[in-house]
C-alpha cells in the first residue's frame, strides 16, 4: 500500500489515527451525552455540538496561521496533542449534573469540547501540510529523473490522501464501541440495563415530578421495569440511573486521553522523517525578475480563486455529511430498533465503509487512469456531492412511505406503539454506504486539491482554509436537529437531498476552469 510513496507517511498516517481514535469515542456520543447528562433538548445539544464542530475547524485556520508564522509545524502539533488530552482528561471526570452544579458543570464540559477543538485546530490541518509537502518533494526528486516520472510521482498525490484517510477512519471504526461498551458494563455492574429513551424520561419527571403527563408517566414506569429499577421512588431512581449511565461514558474518555498520548508518542519518534512546509520559499523569492513576480502573483490568484470556488461546495457536503453526529444520531435514537446495538455505535458503519470501499474507489481511479480516462480531481468532488445526494433521496423516500412523523411527535407516543414502528438497521447501514462513497470521492480529495493548488508559503493557511469551510457546514448543523423534530422526517432528508443535488451542478459548472488551474 505503502510502495512508491514518499517515506513518512505511514508514520503520519499512524499519528493522526491515534488522535482520530481518541476523538472519535467523544463525537460518537457528545449530542447524546449531552442530553442524558444534562437534561438538554435536541436543539440545544445539536447548537453546542454545532459550535464545537464549527470551533474544530476554524481554530484548524488559527492553527495553520501560526504554524506558517512561526515555521514551526512540528512542534504546534505536539502542542495540539497535549491541549486535546487536557480536554479529554477534564471530560473524563463523573460528576452527577444536578440543578445545584450544573451553572458551573455545563460551563466546564464546555471549555473542555473549547480545548480539544483548539488542540485539534493546532493538529490537524498542520499534519495535512506536511502530508502535501512531502508529495511536494517526492515530485521534486521526481522531476530530475524526467517527465515519465514525474507524471508517475504526480499520479500518486491522490492516492496517498486516501491512503492517509483510511487510517483516520480505522481509529473511527473503533472508537464508536468504547463509550457504549462502558457504558453497558458500569449499568450491569450496578444490576441495570440500556434503554436509549429512559434518560430524556428520567430528566422529565425530575423537572416535572407529579406534574408529569400521564402518557409519559406510563411509559416511564415500563421503561424503569424494563431495565430492572424499581419505581418505588421514581426521584431516587431516576438520579440514580442517570449517575450511573452517564458515569459509564466518562469512563470512555481515559481511553480518548491514552490515545492521545500514543500519538504524542509516534509523532515524536518520527518527526525527523517529516519535512517542513514553506521554508524553501524565503531562499528563492529575491531572485524573480518584475515580470515573474507579476505572472507569479496572477497564477496565485487564479489558484486561491479556485480554491475558495471548491470551498463554497464543500461547506454544503459537510453539513450534509455531519448530520451523522446530529440528526442522523438522534435518527438511530428514535426511530431504529436499539434492542441490540445502541445508536452511538453505527457511526462505526461509516469508518468501516471506509476501509472496505477505499481500495476500490483507488483501483477504480487507476484503471480509469491506466485507459486513458482518468477523472479529475474536481470532476470527483462533482460526482461525490451527485452519490451524497442519492442517500438522503433514499432517506426522504423511506421515511415517505413509512409516513414518519416529526421526532417531537413519534417520541410522544406509547413505547409499544413506537417500538412497532421503528425501522430495522439496515436503513442506517444503506444510508452510510453512500454517504461514505460520496466522502471517499471528496474529503480526501479535497485535501489533494488543495495541497495542489496551495502557494508553497501557505500551505498551513490553504489546508486551514479548507478546515474553515468544514467549519462553515459544522456552524450550520443545529439546523439539522430542529427540522428533525418539527417537520415530517421526509421533508427534513428532502431539504439536504436538494441542497447536495444543487452543489453537484455548480460544480460541475466549474469543472473546465478548475482542471486548467490545478494542470
Amino acid at each position: 500500500m505503502f510502495k512508491n510513496h514518499p517515506k513518512g507517511l505511514l508514520q503520519a498516517a499512524l499519528s493522526n489515527m491515534g488522535e482520530r481514535f481518541g476523538y472519535y469515542i467523544m463525537n460518537a456520543v457528545l449530542v447524546l451525552f449531552l442530553c442524558s447528562k444534562f437534561g438538554l433538548s435536541d436543539e440545544t445539544s445539536g447548537v453546542i455540538y454545532s459550535c464545537f464542530y464549527a470551533g474544530i475547524y476554524v481554530l484548524s485556520l488559527v492553527g495553520g496561521i501560526i504554524a506558517d508564522r512561526s515555521q514551526n509545524y512540528k512542534g504546534t502539533i505536539m502542542t495540539g496533542l497535549i491541549i486535546m488530552a487536557l480536554g479529554y482528561v477534564i471530560l473524563s471526570v463523573p460528576i452527577l449534573a444536578t440543578a445545584g452544579n450544573i451553572s458551573w458543570l455545563l460551563p466546564l464540559t464546555c471549555l473542555a469540547l473549547f480545548l480539544i477543538a483548539f488542540g485539534n485546530g493546532l493538529f490537524k490541518g498542520n499534519l495535512q501540510a506536511i502530508v502535501g509537502q512531502m508529495y511536494d518533494n517526492f515530485e521534486a526528486e521526481a522531476a530530475k529523473k524526467g517527465e515519465e516520472e514525474l507524471r508517475l510521482a504526480k499520479s500518486k498525490r491522490d492516492s496517498g490522501f486516501q491512503i492517509f484517510y483510511v487510517f483516520i477512519n480505522i481509529g473511527g471504526l473503533v472508537a464508536p464501541f468504547v463509550a457504549p461498551l462502558l457504558r453497558g458494563w458500569w449499568l450491569k455492574v450496578n444490576g441495570l440495563t440500556y434503554d436509549a429513551s429512559l434518560p430524556a424520561l428520567c430528566h422529565k419527571y425530575l423537572d416535572e415530578g407529579a406534574a408529569m403527563s400521564a402518557d409519559a408517566m406510563q411509559n416511564l414506569n415500563e421503561l424503569i421495569t424494563k431495565v430492572g429499577g424499581s419505581a418505588a421512588d421514581l426521584g431516587a431512581f431516576c438520579s440514580q440511573y442517570l449517575d450511573i449511565f452517564n458515569t459509564g461514558i466518562h469512563y470512555s474518555f481515559i481511553a480518548s486521553v491514552v490515545a492521545m498520548l500514543i500519538s504524542l508518542v509516534i509523532f515524536l519518534f518520527s518527526r525527523g522523517m517529516f519535512p517542513t512546509p514553506g521554508k524553501k520559499e524565503t531562499v528563492v523569492s529575491e531572485s524573480y525578475t518584475e515580470e515573474e513576480k507579476k505572472a507569479m502573483a496572477t497564477e496565485i490568484k487564479q489558484r486561491m480563486y479556485a480554491l475558495f470556488a471548491v470551498l463554497g461546495i464543500a461547506v454544503f457536503f459537510w453539513w450534509s455529511f455531519h448530520q451523522n453526529g446530529t440528526s442522523m444520531s438522534l435518527f438511530a435514537r428514535d426511530f431504529v430498533n436499539t434492542s441490540v446495538f445502541p445508536p452511538e455505535i453505527w457511526q462505526a458503519v461509516n469508518p468501516f465503509f471506509v476501509i472496505v470501499l477505499t481500495p476500490i474507489v483507488m483501483w477504480l481511479f487507476t484503471k480509469l487512469e491506466s485507459a486513458g480516462r482518468a477523472i479529475s480531481t474536481p470532476r470527483k468532488i462533482a460526482y461525490g456531492m451527485g452519490i451524497a445526494g442519492i442517500a438522503y433521496l433514499f432517506m426522504s423516500l423511506f421515511c415517505y412511505v413509512q409516513s414518519y412523523p416529526s421526532a417531537e411527535t413519534f417520541t410522544a407516543l406509547d413505547t409499544n406503539i413506537a417500538d412497532g414502528m421503528k425501522s430495522g438497521a439496515w436503513v442506517l447501514i444503506v444510508y452510510y454506504f453512500f454517504m461514505t462513497v460520496a466522502e471517499l470521492f471528496i474529503s480526501p480529495l479535497g485535501l489533494s486539491f488543495v495541497s495542489k493548488v496551495a502557494p508553497k508559503n501557505l500551505q498551513g493557511l490553504c489546508q486551514g482554509l479548507w478546515l474553515g469551510a468544514t467549519a462553515v457546514g459544522n456552524g450550520l448543523l443545529w439546523i439539522g436537529p430542529l427540522m428533525y423534530n418539527k417537520w415530517s422526517i421526509w421533508e427534513c432528508w428532502a431539504v439536504f437531498f436538494a441542497v447536495c443535488i444543487i452543489s453537484m451542478g455548480v460544480m460541475f459548472g466549474m469543472v473546465k476552469w478548475l482542471e486548467r488551474v490545478t494542470k
